[in-house]
């Protein structure tokens, strides 16, 4: 006989190898965590080890609890309320008018020079130029410029996503899907935030530089892509969180397998220990949960422990 284990939020094959069966507490998602603009509705869905459950579809489309921008300032001689941030080699740097106009001492390459003898800086300045510019084979005519697309390119655009309504551990990791078509593995995006946004997988700071350009993210880790619309590229601490009262880090989040996305660092200052390869760990508390990265890193968590949506 094959033991499946049913509660109302599903049922999964207790036989499996797959699934993780010493995991004590298994916390459920929790859609009041959500915030007002976001709309979560159950639906049925099957995971990637074959369980059939149910899962919360979240549709948003931009944040509600901070603005977005500013990305780009105007002037080299403009204060870091300016503009944004840029994250290189792990650190956060303030993308404001000393930055941009030392970016050629910055990457020891005297071919940047985004700026004019004014010192007013090159910024896209319409929706096309934004397409352009985030285009993988940039043209030359776009070489130095700050690149910017703004929330009016995005009026109405809606994401919508699938997450388990309970997550189902597994025995194994599953790694996020590689870059540009035909990558490898499961789902790009690492997880949503309790705005709706999504926590994205690394941007393409390579491509970007390579190309004379800088697209920066706001001071919440964010930036604009017409197509993904506005996501996240590194936890800063602005999007909404839900403290811990044990000194715990906050809550920020769920992983598209279900499993709770936490900042960082505890109350302490201090990043837990014992994080796996995905970095996540267990604790009676919260269940099994992940920590994200340090803001600088370009990156969310590593993998997946749980069961997603194909």
């Amino acid at each position: 006989m094959v033991a499946v284990l049913c509660s109302s939020n599903g049922c999964k094959d207790e036989s499996s190898p797959e699934v993780d069966m010493s995991i004590g507490t298994v916390m459920d998602v929790d859609p009041s965590l959500f915030l007002e603009g976001t709309t979560v509705t159950v639906v049925p869905c099957t995971l990637s080890n074959g369980t059939e459950t149910t899962c919360y579809q979240i549709v948003a489309s931009t944040p509600s609890e901070h603005d977005m921008g500013p990305w780009c300032p105007d002037n080299i001689a403009d204060g870091a309320e300016a503009g944004g941030i840029w994250l290189e080699n792990g650190q956060v740097y303030d993308v404001d008018g000393d930055f941009i106009a030392n970016m050629a001492t910055f990457y020891n390459d005297d071919a940047w020079l985004m700026y004019d003898e004014n010192g007013d800086i090159y910024v896209t300045d319409s929706e096309e130029d934004c397409i352009n510019a985030a285009n993988p084979n940039v043209g030359e005519e776009y070489r130095n410029y700050c690149v910017e697309c703004i929330p009016d390119y995005i009026e109405g655009l809606e994401r919508s996503w699938l997450i388990p309504t309970s997550p189902v551990k597994l025995t194994s990791s599953s790694s996020f899907a590689g870059p540009g078509p035909g990558g490898f593995g499961g789902p790009s995006v690492r997880g949503i935030a309790f705005n709706g946004v999504e926590f994205s997988g690394a941007a393409p700071v390579d491509n970007i530089l390579s190309a004379y350009t800088l697209a920066p993210f706001d001071d919440a880790g964010g930036h604009i892509n017409i197509h993904q619309g506005y996501h996240y590229h590194a936890a800063t601490g602005l999007s909404a969180e839900v403290p811990q009262e044990d000194g715990h880090a906050a809550m920020i989040g769920y992983a598209m397998d279900g499993h709770g996305i936490y900042g960082q660092l505890n109350e302490d200052g201090k990043e837990p220990e014992d994080l796996d390869e995905c970095r996540g760990h267990y604790d009676e508390i919260r269940g099994y949960h992940y920590h994200v990265d340090a803001p600088g890193a370009n990156n969310f968590i590593n993998c997946l422990q749980g069961a997603y949506i194909n």
